[in-house]
């Protein structure tokens, strides 16, 4: 049984959530298919998946995909999805994949399962867990149908490599492959920071700092790691911090490796916008604080002695 891969890549790289779906895939079955769009990826990155399960690489070299296009995108994935056989089509969870899942289900009358947190288990019919109202709580479902798509959360899987490589077979879509009414002129990305969403570690801090003066420390920390800023919901509201950075459930989720809490007391509305974090580290001076039954490490402390040392011990390891 063919499963196919949709590898998502942001400026020609391919994203890291890509690798876990394809060890997903490689749970699932021997026969993992990769498609990946655009021209711009390098070759040598595609084959380097074969280390992460892939037995096939289909590489769709044409310039149209170089520009983010869900509709056309899911025109390639649905057409691919039935020459190569493949009943089931897994994807890494992103706004963009999610727009791509949702058409190609629609093209192949496909069973739609996102959020999904675990391998499925196959031992009796198809079922899939999948997270719910937020990351608050979960749910059993038996997915039916000749065909299935699977949207997994980040960090659902544990990645691992092996010394393999494989083909890659260059494809051109077919000829009536075209927009519906839409073309796109042009895009612009935000620069200078490191995005929210696809962060591998956050530095997060709540109404604790005490004011807008004092996000230096929060920012030299993440700039040390190499992480994205974030804050609480209150702290936006007030305007010590841009909406933008507002981490929680009417913010932005995140899932990243590290997610790190100075100052923020763990309210319900800001863990289900965290608690798919692979590791969660809270640093607060309140030994009672919520966030803390959340964490997997905790320091409780004062922000305004224990990140000023953190930031000294990095500094000195570096």
């Amino acid at each position: 049984m063919a499963v196919l891969v949709f590898a998502e890549s942001v400026d020609g790289k391919l994203k890291k959530t890509s690798f876990e779906a394809i060890c997903m895939a490689a749970k699932l079955s021997s026969d993992v298919v990769v498609v990946a769009l655009g021209n711009i990826i390098k070759e040598e990155a595609l084959a380097g998946l074969g280390k992460y399960g892939a037995s096939r690489v289909l590489w769709v070299n044409d310039e149209r995909f170089n520009q983010v296009s869900a509709n056309l995108a899911a025109d390639v994935v649905s057409v691919i999805m039935e020459k190569a056989g493949a009943k089931i089509l897994v994807l890494a969870t992103s706004p963009f994949t999610a727009s791509v899942a949702a058409v190609v289900a629609v093209k192949q009358s496909a069973a739609l399962a996102t959020n999904v947190v675990e391998i499925p288990d196959l031992s009796n019919g198809f079922t899939v867990k999948r997270s719910i109202f937020s990351g608050k709580a979960f749910e059993t479902v038996q997915l039916s149908g000749e065909k299935k798509i699977l949207v997994f959360n980040k960090n659902a899987v544990e990645v691992t490599v092996s010394d393999q490589t494989v083909a890659v077979e260059k494809i051109s879509p077919t000829a009536e492959l075209k927009e519906k009414g839409l073309k796109i002129t042009g895009s612009e990305k935000a620069s200078g920071t490191v995005s929210l969403p696809e962060a591998e570690i956050v530095v997060s801090a709540g109404r604790g700092l005490k004011g807008a003066e004092n996000w230096g420390m929060i920012e030299e920390l993440a700039s040390l790691l190499g992480a994205a800023t974030g804050c609480s919901k209150p702290v936006s509201d007030v305007g010590w911090r841009p909406h933008h950075e507002h981490v929680g459930q009417t913010g932005i989720k995140v899932s990243p490796q590290l997610y790190i809490a100075v100052g923020i007391s763990g309210a319900i509305q800001h863990l289900a916008g965290v608690n798919s974090s692979k590791y969660i580290l809270v640093i607060n001076k309140d030994p009672d604080a919520p966030f803390f039954k959340a964490a997997d490490y905790g320091v409780v402390g004062d922000a305004f002695e224990v990140v000023p040392r953190l930031i000294e011990a990095l500094k000195a390891a570096s």
